[in-house]
């Protein structure tokens, strides 16, 4: 090949490296396998790269109030994304809410003790529950409000083991140190180790919502709106239904 051609495909490259932005999304950590594999498919098809920091919404949000550099952030909960939108700290007009959950009670596959209905959490046999920190992290917050909503909150708090996200609230249950935990039921089909005891559904189930917005300090603005439409696009719809996510109407 001539030294001409070699510098040609070699300005080709460069150009395209150039051209190709760098976003890093904030995201909720029971959206993480979801969002790897979506995540995957838009670096191929767009050039793109995108990096993910998963993590307690809470604590997500506070990284953003803190001046976190990110572009978008897809919270498991919209009082996080309320918050951020009071600061002014969202693009105007690309939020939007894209997906539900269903809030479930777990124990390991070879768990002799299990619970048929969330009452018998409160049962003494029952020493430890493990719940994402429930004053501050989405999936522990829907418990509690559940739990109290039910009369049974009172009965079982002291026997809480708050974890740092829902993905530590269900590790605590794979490995045997609590004999229950809630966990989304997406995160329930994602372990080999944990089946689902109860399901909490009927009118006194939470009403969980995934918000996602582009931050306004977000350095590729039209780039991170680009993903925002991906993510709400025919392929990654499919890819969330996958794992087990309700699509908003």
């Amino acid at each position: 090949m001539s030294t001409k051609a070699v510098l040609f495909f070699l300005s080709l490259f460069l150009a395209a490296r150039m051209s190709a932005a760098e976003l890093t999304v904030q995201a909720a950590a029971s959206l993480s396998d979801a969002l790897k594999e979506i995540g995957a498919a838009y670096e191929k098809e767009s050039g793109d790269k995108v990096q993910f920091n998963f993590g307690a919404s809470s604590m997500l949000a506070r990284q953003i109030e803190e001046g976190a550099p990110a572009d978008l952030f897809f919270s498991a909960d919209e009082a996080k994304m309320d918050g951020l939108e009071k600061k002014s700290l969202l693009l105007e007009g690309t939020r939007r809410s894209l997906l539900s959950n269903v809030l479930v009670i777990v124990v390991a596959n070879d768990a002799k003790l299990v619970p048929k209905t969330a009452a018998d959490l409160a049962k003494p046999e029952f020493r430890k529950i493990a719940l994402a920190e429930p004053q501050t992290v989405p999936a522990g917050i829907y418990a509690r409000e559940y739990l109290q909503k039910m009369g049974l909150w009172d009965g079982v708090k002291e026997k809480v083991v708050p974890t740092e996200n829902v993905r530590a609230a269900l590790a605590a249950v794979e490995s045997g140190n609590v004999e229950a935990g809630f966990v989304y039921k997406t995160d329930s089909m994602i372990s080999k180790k944990v089946k689902i005891a109860v399901e909490i559904s009927g009118a006194e189930a939470p009403r969980i919502s995934y918000p996602l917005a582009v931050l306004k300090n977000s350095k590729e603005p039209e780039r991170a709106k680009k993903f925002a439409e991906y993510l709400a696009g025919p392929m990654a719809r499919a890819v969330f239904e996958k794992f087990g996510f309700i699509l908003a109407e």
